[in-house]
C-alpha cells in the first residue's frame, strides 16, 4: 500500500516503483468517489519512479515543476496515505544533490526535505503553488535527513512514451548485479545478494569488501555502481575481493534488473 499522484496533463498516476513491481491488479482509491482499477504501464528503475492508467474516468490532477527550477531553503509539503487515512507534513527543500542508497541505485538530484514522511511512500513532494516537486521514496529519519523525494520531472521520458504507445519500456537498461552494501571508511562491504541473482550465482557473500571492479580500485558506493553500469547486461564484470584473510577473483555476468523483475 502508499499513495500516488495524477500528473497533468498526462491523467497518469505517478508513484514509487517498489510499489507496484510484481502487482498483477493495482486498486486505486480516490480522495473523493469510489475506489477504481489501474494497471501499470511503467516501471522506471533508473530514477525509481513508475506509472499506472486508470481503467475508467479521468481524475484532476497536479503539474509538475520544471527541471532546474528547485531552490534549496522553499517552502513545501507532503502527502502520505497510512493505508487507512491520509496525513500532511511541511517543512522545507533542504538539498538537491546526488543521492545514492545500499542497493544499485544513484539519482544526480535528489529532494530530501525537513518534513518527516507521515505514512507510506509514493505521495507526492508539493511546493506552496501548488506544484510537483517529487515523488515522496524514503523516510531518512534515522539519519537525521528525515525525507527523500524523487524529482517528478525525472518521470518526463516515461510519462512521453506512456501518451506516444501507451506503456513504457525501459530504452537501455543498465547491468545489475543484485547486491546491497555499505561503505565502510575506504572499504566497500557486501551486505548481501538476492536470491537467485547474478551475485548470489558468483558466490558473493555477505562480509565481502570489494577491493576493485575491472581492475579499478574501489572504495565508495558510486564507484561500485559506476564500474558495474560501464558494461551492458550480459557481460562480465570481474571482481577482487576480500574475505576474511583470502584475496579473491570473482567473475559475475551481469542482468538486468528489469529482466530478473519481468518487468
Amino acid at each position: 500500500m502508499g499513495a500516488g499522484t495524477v500528473v497533468e496533463p498526462y491523467g497518469i498516476v505517478l508513484t514509487a516503483h517498489y510499489l507496484v513491481v510484481g502487482a498483477d491488479e493495482i486498486r486505486v482509491s480516490p480522495l473523493e468517489g469510489e475506489p477504481r482499477q489501474g494497471h501499470v504501464v511503467g516501471i522506471d528503475f533508473v530514477t525509481g519512479l513508475a506509472a499506472i492508467h486508470l481503467e475508467d474516468q479521468r481524475l484532476p490532477g497536479l503539474e509538475i515543476r520544471k527541471v532546474g527550477s528547485e531552490v534549496v531553503g522553499e517552502e513545501a509539503f507532503l502527502i502520505a496515505s497510512t493505508g487507512e487515512e491520509r496525513r500532511v507534513a511541511n517543512g522545507l527543500v533542504t538539498s538537491y544533490a546526488p543521492f545514492e542508497t545500499f542497493w544499485e541505485y544513484v539519482v544526480d538530484h535528489g529532494l530530501t526535505c525537513s518534513a518527516a514522511s507521515a505514512g507510506l511512500g509514493g505521495g507526492p513532494l508539493i511546493d506552496a503553488r501548488g506544484q510537483m516537486l517529487g515523488v515522496v521514496s524514503l523516510s531518512l529519519a534515522e539519519v537525521g535527513k528525515f525525507t527523500f523525494a524523487v524529482p517528478a520531472h525525472d518521470a518526463s521520458s516515461m510519462l512521453t512514451q506512456i501518451a506516444r504507445d501507451g506503456s513504457y519500456t525501459t530504452p537501455s537498461p543498465r547491468a545489475w548485479l543484485g547486491i546491497t552494501c555499505y561503505p565502510v571508511g575506504s572499504n566497500l562491504i557486501l551486505a548481501g545478494a538476492l536470491p537467485e541473482s547474478p551475485a548470489e550465482q558468483a558466490g558473493l557473500l555477505p562480509g565481502d569488501i570489494v577491493v576493485e571492479a575491472d581492475g579499478a580500485p574501489i572504495s565508495d558506493r558510486r564507484g561500485m555502481y559506476e564500474a558495474i553500469w560501464k558494461q551492458p547486461p550480459g557481460e562480465t564484470l570481474r571482481l577482487k575481493i576480500r574475505r576474511g584473510e583470502e584475496h579473491l577473483d570473482v567473475e559475475v555476468r551481469a542482468s538486468s534488473i528489469e529482466v530478473f523483475f519481468d518487468a
